[in-house]
């Protein structure tokens, strides 16, 4: 791990929301278009991750055709974006608004299409506005065997960075989802 994940001394040991969704709670999509956990999206990971214990989540999708890089196995990003978007529906649980600023992947071993890719996140530390934290995917289910693990930093930022930087169209169709909490989560993770 590179010092740039490892949390300072003074960082504090995360602290989950009041208001987060309970243990064993879906946490659902986010945003509907994103890549990573969005049902609007043909291809995509349609990865569903659950609320656990502390400031804790559990996930999983399983490998498509549409996800392979190598015949019959899944694509190096396409496994470090299902770690990303654990890595992120952490911050669900903290209630804040963080995008991902550093993402160190291992990968283990080759996960086939058709595997399910389960996995598990937690965040490590807090340090004002850097959120520390790691996963882990496993093949088959929470004891199979590691395929893949990643720690990561996320940046908290105000709902501004997505505003300024965002496709004007999608940030107002965003913004008008009468939903208020559809409306927060589709700020939630993207970088």
């Amino acid at each position: 791990m590179s010092t740039a994940l490892t949390p300072p001394a003074d960082a504090i040991p995360p602290v989950r929301h009041p208001d987060a969704p309970a243990p064993g709670e879906p946490l659902g999509a986010h945003y509907e278009h994103c890549f990573g956990c969005g049902g609007g999206q043909p291809h995509g990971l349609h990865l569903e991750a659950r609320a656990g214990e502390g400031v804790t989540v559990t996930a999983g999708f399983t490998v498509t055709t549409d996800h392979q890089g190598a015949p019959g196995l899944a694509h190096g990003g396409v496994l470090a974006t299902a770690l990303d978007e654990t890595l992120g529906s952490l911050n669900w649980l903290l209630r804040t608004i963080a995008v991902t600023g550093r993402l160190e992947t291992d990968f283990v071993r080759p996960v086939p299409v058709g595997t399910l890719l389960h996995l598990q996140a937690e965040v490590t530390a807090v340090h004002g506005r850097k959120i520390y934290s790691t996963a882990t995917g496993r093949i088959g289910g929470p004891e199979g065997p590691v395929a893949v693990r990643a720690d990561a930093l996320f940046i908290e930022v105000k709902v501004d960075h997505f505003i300024d930087n965002g496709r004007p169209e999608e940030i107002r169709a965003a913004m008008a989802d009468p939903d208020q909490v559809r409306r927060a989560r589709a700020f939630e993770v993207n970088p």
